[in-house]
């Protein structure tokens, strides 16, 4: 028997519509990261982009457990000395739900160039409504 290697020209591609009301995060981050790494189809290989489009609204209706939303903190740093800022889950979900979902995802993906492809299929909206009715997105139940 052979091992088939998918090409890139070989992939299909499909869009995928993912509702994030009364979802946890973490839950749904390894789920999303799985679909857009391609694990899921059986012409999976590592170091071929195979995965699918995903679409994800209501990213501000996003739950999590326990005391993350006060406990969990993000960092960022302006690149001068002593500018490291920090914020909480709650501030970033105020300010800006869909950072929240797309870290937690970029997380979860590979830190190469194959990664950085991957993340861009994330299309994430903290509403109900998107931009993708064209590409006829199919509901995905997590």
């Amino acid at each position: 028997m052979k091992t088939i290697s998918a090409k890139t020209e070989d992939v299909v591609r499909d869009w995928y519509l993912v509702d994030a009301k009364d979802k946890t995060l973490g839950r749904l981050s390894t789920e999303i990261a799985t679909r857009l790494r391609g694990k899921h189809k059986p012409i999976y290989t590592p170091h071929v982009d195979t995965g699918d489009y995903i679409v994800v609204i209501n990213a501000s209706k996003i739950t999590v457990t326990g005391n993350k939303m006060e406990d969990k903190m993000y960092y960022k740093h302006t690149g001068y000395i002593g500018n490291m800022k920090s914020s909480n889950l709650a501030t970033m979900m105020k300010k800006s739900p869909e950072t929240v979902l797309m870290k937690s995802v970029r997380g979860m993906l590979p830190k190469t160039k194959l990664g950085n492809a991957m993340i861009k299929k994330l299309r994430v909206f903290s509403g109900p409504d998107h931009t993708h009715e064209a590409q006829a997105p199919k509901p995905l139940e997590i």
